[in-house]
């Protein structure tokens, strides 16, 4: 059972009086509270046999009350620092109406057919809670397919746990480490924080339009990983770098959530460690696209990316169709995600940089038809390739929302942090000076 409640832990919400915190409470009681209600009444109907055609007309009710928290309610508390809240409120509620979604078009009812030796007996109960919070599907029937990583963790209770508070404070601190290397590139776009403004006296379906258009309600600035001042050759190096450090900064960040998620489920919640599957497959050993995206990065997404996209383009293009629209929705996805930092976030940059994934992925099918093998071997250096020319521009509409700006616990220890930006600034100044060497030498590079 895997929580997708994306909190940071260690963030303690405040507010600086007494009748804010009753306001704020009463806020999230009557937006946050209907549709959590109504996710969970879904879960239940959609176990429960004969109940297709109540899904399907509750369905409407979930999108709105979905909508009616995801924009008017501000998670931040006004304070810009932990505008992340707002970012994991829209995402929840993206994730939850999707997921109702498929639940409602289900023309039969969930089976889950693996339960915890504690939790053997089916109970309508628990079983609609496992569903409602396990993103991958782990157990039930209709994650058929879904690739779950082979357990390396310890197998009894207390060494599991043990490890997994060790692998989330390691994870944490990597991630701290990134950010704030990712931040020393270019401090003044990449650092900076102009604020954030909820516009709460738009019309309900202008804040309804602005999940799939570029309008949202973050004003936050952010910058370019693309620096116009040096040559071609430079600017793509130095953008390919930090895209790269931007890929494995996601891959711990998620890890070290992860992490404290199945601390809390284990530990706290009582729950078997088995319930927690491991949420990588060491990405780093990807032998194509294919094997990055369908087995060694994280499926959290999954199900929700072939509802939104994946299953209706399937009926008109097939296989292809599978492809193209799962990574079309993990654009509207991620580009919902931006919409709760900055009001200026192109959706284009998310729709080319996931998109040009899909037809990798279908050369990929192509060439396997044709030679009956796998890309394997040097062609897998192309793929890794494609990766990161189209991550280049993914990660820099990221860079532009102002996604790398937040504190982390890195920040709250100067002496590693200044090391940090000291290196990397001395690192970045160096890439700058090549152009001169370059020139005095009488050296020119195309």
């Amino acid at each position: 059972m895997e929580s997708f409640t994306l909190l940071r832990l260690h963030d303690t919400v405040g507010v600086s009086s007494t009748n804010g915190l009753i306001e704020e409470v009463t806020t999230f009681i009557s937006h946050v509270v209907p549709p959590m209600l109504c996710y969970f009444v879904m879960a239940v109907l959609a176990i429960t046999p004969q109940t297709r055609t109540i899904r399907l007309a509750l369905f409407p009710a979930m999108v709105l009350l979905a909508l009616r928290a995801a924009f008017p309610m501000d998670m931040s508390l006004k304070i810009t620092e932990r505008t992340l809240h707002q970012v994991y409120l829209q995402i929840w509620m993206f994730v939850t109406t999707t997921r109702a979604l498929g639940w409602a078009m289900a023309r039969k009812p969930l089976v889950r057919q693996l339960r915890p030796v504690s939790c053997s007996t089916p109970s309508t109960l628990m079983d609609a809670l496992d569903l409602l919070s396990n993103i991958r599907g782990y157990g039930w029937d209709w994650s058929c397919g879904v690739h779950i990583p082979c357990e390396t963790r310890p197998s009894n209770r207390t060494g599991f746990i043990f490890y997994t508070i060790l692998s989330a404070a390691a994870h944490a601190f990597v991630f701290g480490i990134l950010n704030t290397a990712i931040r020393s590139f270019s401090p003044a776009s990449f650092g900076t924080l102009s604020g954030f403004i909820l516009d709460d006296t738009r019309p309900f379906l202008h804040r309804a339009i602005g999940v799939c258009f570029p309008v949202g309600h973050g004003n936050f600035s952010g910058g370019s990983i693309f620096d116009e001042s040096l040559p071609f050759y430079l600017r793509f190096l130095r953008s390919s770098l930090i895209s790269t450090l931007a890929l494995v900064w996601n891959y711990v960040g998620l890890q070290a959530l992860y992490d404290l998620c199945t601390i809390l489920g284990v530990l706290i919640l009582g729950q078997d460690p088995a319930q927690w599957p491991p949420l990588f497959d060491a990405p780093w050993l990807a032998t194509s696209l294919t094997d990055f995206w369908g087995r060694r990065w994280h499926q959290l997404l999954r199900h929700t990316l072939l509802v939104l996209g994946g299953y209706p383009l399937s009926s008109i293009l097939g296989r292809a169709g599978i492809v193209i629209g799962a990574f079309l929705a993990s654009a509207v996805f991620h580009h919902v995600e931006l919409t709760a930092l900055n009001n200026n976030s192109e959706f284009w940059r998310m729709v080319v940089g996931f998109g040009m994934m899909a037809p990798g992925i279908i050369i990929e099918d192509a060439f396997k038809d044709v030679t009956g093998r796998n890309v394997r071997g040097l062609s897998r250096w192309v793929w890794t390739g494609w990766i990161l020319l189209w991550g280049n521009v993914i990660v820099d509409g990221f860079m532009r929302a102002g996604m790398f700006r937040f504190p982390t616990l890195i920040d709250f220890a100067p002496p590693v942090r200044m090391l940090v930006e000291y290196l990397v600034t001395e690192f970045d100044n160096w890439l700058h000076a090549i152009p001169s060497v370059l020139v005095a030498w009488n050296i020119t590079v195309a």
